[in-house]
């Protein structure tokens, strides 16, 4: 594919068109994604991964505005990758980061790319972490990924980054209880934002008591922090936090290496579907026969099972 080696060179040399066009191959998944991403992970793993979650309107996309100029002033590069909703007529984001970031897109040490969850669950677009190892290979020492920001189900972020912070807000009441189950365990930081808003003390210790009943990786405590991202409170030690976890886990090797075949494992299964599904669209049947059988499911004519038995035997993975 010379076309994919064109882009391959272009992105280790840091080249943001380079990288741009690549993010659009993954996010497609063109015929130039597979040997694009072949080529590129060898020159992977030396970027930090920071996540950012937690509900909507916590001040998520403030504070990776704040982190990214604070990370700029250490001379540090970064990479940002905002994950939108998608508009459920074109499939497009509807909203664009690249807007609520206007004070960082003309600086040539940061790359920002809004990318539409096109229906993808976890809070997270399909394509988000072949987009980091793009960014990790050009080069972008720090990547700093938003969620959506949809609550509960943003635990898929974990699998991606090596520091996940939870944001929340004070005043959230029982919206705090309702996130716990997920994204309470995922969290290795914890953010109140807008901390200068009536409820931040019943919000501190509400966080403390569900982290508590929280499992989280043995001897790290999650610190609690407050910031007021607009007006740059509290983002020195949010950075010291985030550095702090970062060393945590390098002198815990192990247990950290072991994590992360976890992680790996997960995404060789979720790469392995992904490739068996869309071979099953494309070679196992016409789109007529798959309007036909959701049809005959809907009217009870078929059921579901024996459909997915006939398409597998005509992929030959059955007996």
């Amino acid at each position: 594919m010379k076309n994919a080696a064109s882009l391959i060179e272009g992105i280790l040399k840091g080249n943001p068109r380079a990288v741009a066009r690549a993010i659009t191959h993954v996010e497609n998944a063109t015929s130039e994604a597979l040997p694009l991403m072949k080529g590129i992970f060898p020159h992977t793993g030396k970027a930090n991964v920071i996540g950012l979650t937690g509900a909507p309107g916590a001040g998520k996309s403030s504070l990776v505005d704040k982190l990214a100029a604070k990370y700029r002033k250490q001379g540090e590069t970064v990479g940002i990758l905002a994950i939108d909703p998608s508009s459920p007529y074109t499939g497009g984001a509807i909203l664009g980061d690249r807007i609520r970031m206007q004070s960082l897109a003309l600086d040539a040490g940061i790359f920002i790319r809004s990318m539409a969850t096109r229906g993808n669950l976890g809070g997270l677009a399909r394509a988000t972490a072949d987009a980091a190892l793009i960014l990790d290979a050009a080069g972008y020492q720090k990547i700093i990924i938003e969620t959506v920001g949809v609550g509960q189900d943003e635990v898929d972020i974990v699998k991606t980054a090596d520091v996940t912070l939870v944001v929340v807000v004070p005043g959230m009441g029982d919206d705090i209880q309702s996130i716990k189950a997920g994204i309470m365990e995922i969290g290795d930081i914890f953010i109140i934002n807008k901390a200068d808003r009536e409820g931040v003390e019943r919000t501190h210790k509400e966080l403390e008591a569900l982290l508590g009943l929280a499992e989280t990786m043995e001897g790290w405590l999650p610190p609690i922090l407050r910031t007021v991202a607009t007006d740059q409170r509290g983002l020195d030690e949010v950075v010291g936090a985030i550095a702090s976890y970062l060393s945590f886990t390098r002198e815990r090797r192990p247990a950290t290496i072991e994590r992360q075949t976890r992680i790996a494992e997960q995404k060789l299964l979720e790469l392995l579907r992904e490739r068996l599904l869309r071979h099953a669209r494309s070679q196992a049947a016409t789109e007529t026969e798959w309007h036909a059988w959701a049809d005959q499911i809907a009217t009870r004519e078929r059921d579901p099972y024996s459909i997915v038995e006939e398409i597998l035997g005509r992929m030959k993975l059955l007996n």
